[in-house]
């Protein structure tokens, strides 16, 4: 099979990109789910899809198995997800190589999250400690490598401030990153300060914004939580209002992730990439939205 274009390429068409994420499933019944969704998403044609690593590196082997039949069976571009967690340099450039070797020539590159039961991060024996080091390795394997790195609207958790925060996100940027996809966020006032203190310092690349339409308000309080990112009181009281009605809770999530969808991409954003939890309905939902 012919080597996937880089996204950086579809970036430097000048058009919206649309992209959609997903998680591999645990077993093989999960699998043959994931299957299905990807098949009737196929028909909103996205410019390209990602595959999450899992929590702590967990689901590296379903994260390949995925990856190759997202892009082998459906065609789909293929960005799958890497991180530094339980992998030693010489383990990612292995890694690397395969990755490479199969035609993937995205990557999301991410330092990873502590393993299951631990708190902090701790490099794995001669290992990396951040993703602009993974950057700088996956660009020393193969320059042709487009690799995306994650940005955060609100702070990332764990730094202490905005400032260092922005500093090492540049510093992810300077060693090869291609562009940013943030981390979901509710409220797009965080959104465009982002990308203008990402200028003010330098950071030129497209940084795209991570949408997550609304499941249930007991799971996007988890989400937020763990992200740090607020939730506006707006939609809180429309999540409240809905209780335990599942069908409306969804209609309330689609309804504010496609009204900031359609101001993004009116305020100039390069695209929009969709956490849609290997659910078909919300992704196909705001497509059709979008068309109106």
């Amino acid at each position: 099979m012919t080597p996937d274009r880089s996204i950086a390429e579809l970036f430097a068409q000048g058009r919206p990109l649309r992209s959609l994420e997903f998680f591999p499933p645990k077993d093989d019944s999960g699998v043959e789910a994931l299957r299905a969704t990807a098949s009737a998403l196929k028909r909103i044609n996205p410019d390209f899809v990602s595959v999450t690593y899992g929590a702590g590196g967990s689901t590296r082997e379903r994260t390949a198995q995925v990856s190759d039949f997202l892009r082998q069976d459906f065609g789909f571009t293929v960005m799958p997800h890497l991180t530094c967690v339980g992998h030693s340099r010489a383990d990612l450039a292995e890694i690397a190589h395969r990755i490479h070797a199969g035609g993937f020539r995205n990557i999301m590159t991410l330092r990873g999250d502590p393993p299951k039961g631990e708190t902090t991060f701790t490099p794995y024996q001669d290992g990396l400690r951040y993703a602009s080091d993974l950057v700088a390795l996956l660009k020393s394997c193969h320059g042709d490598f487009c690799l995306g790195v994650g940005g955060y609207p609100e702070k990332h958790p764990e730094a202490p401030d905005a400032d260092l925060d922005l500093s090492n996100l540049k510093r992810k940027v300077d060693a090869g990153a291609d562009f940013i996809t943030t981390q979901l966020f509710f409220d797009n006032a965080a959104y465009f300060r982002f990308v203008d203190r990402c200028r003010a310092v330098g950071i030129t690349v497209p940084i795209v914004p991570g949408i997550m339409p609304v499941l249930s308000l007991k799971q996007i309080q988890r989400f937020t939580t763990m992200c740090g990112a607020a939730l506006p009181q707006k939609l809180i009281t429309r999540l409240e209002a809905a209780a335990d009605n599942a069908d409306v809770v969804e209609t309330v999530g689609i309804d504010w992730a496609l009204t900031q969808i359609r101001e993004l991409l009116a305020h100039g954003a390069p695209g929009y990439h969709i956490y849609i939890m290997n659910r078909a309905k919300g992704a196909l939902t705001l497509a059709a939205g979008l068309a109106a």
